[in-house]
């Protein structure tokens, strides 16, 4: 008597041949096979929108008076991967006259909005910490807005030490 072999399909084959089927797939895609893949992995970033453009989006339309803003960081960064902007806006904080957001640009990202706070006269200051990756060398643009819609702002550049030395 000879042995006969069930040819039904298990958990176990069905998962092997999901993970096979995933892998080839996965391959074929960084190869080439799959063009799509390929141009979405090599396709360069989508160039930054003009940068006052943005800000007269995201801030508001208007004048921008260079005062009242303070960027507090050294013109040339030692290590771009980790720059560290305090940022603090000499303004009143009261009941009918306070910053009611601040925001800030850097020009040179790809997407040059990278912080955008809002206050109320009970935050007590508008002030902010933060920290950014930083390429290039590039200007940084801080603009805060009062809730009667004045806007303040400061513009600082920002040199990067090549290598992460400022030697």
């Amino acid at each position: 008597m000879g042995m006969q072999q069930e040819n039904t399909l298990t958990r176990r084959k069905f998962l092997g041949a999901l993970g096979v089927t995933g892998a080839a797939c996965v391959a074929a895609g960084y190869l080439g096979g799959i063009p799509h893949l390929a141009e979405a992995a090599d396709a360069p970033a989508e160039a930054p929108a003009n940068v006052d453009e943005l800000i007269a989006k995201e801030v508001g339309p208007g004048k921008v008076a260079l005062e009242k803003v303070k960027i507090d960081t050294p013109a040339k960064a030692e290590n771009g991967a980790l720059v560290r902007f305090p940022i603090s806006v000499d303004h009143p904080m009261e009941a009918d006259n306070y910053i009611a957001m601040l925001a800030i640009f850097v020009d040179a990202n790809p997407k040059p909005l990278v912080g955008r706070f809002e206050f109320t006269p009970a935050s007590g200051k508008a002030e902010v910490e933060l920290r950014i990756k930083m390429a290039k060398a590039s200007q940084v643009r801080a603009i805060a807005k009062s809730n009667k819609g004045a806007l303040y702002g400061a513009v600082m550049t920002i040199e990067v030490a090549e290598g992460g030395c400022a030697g």
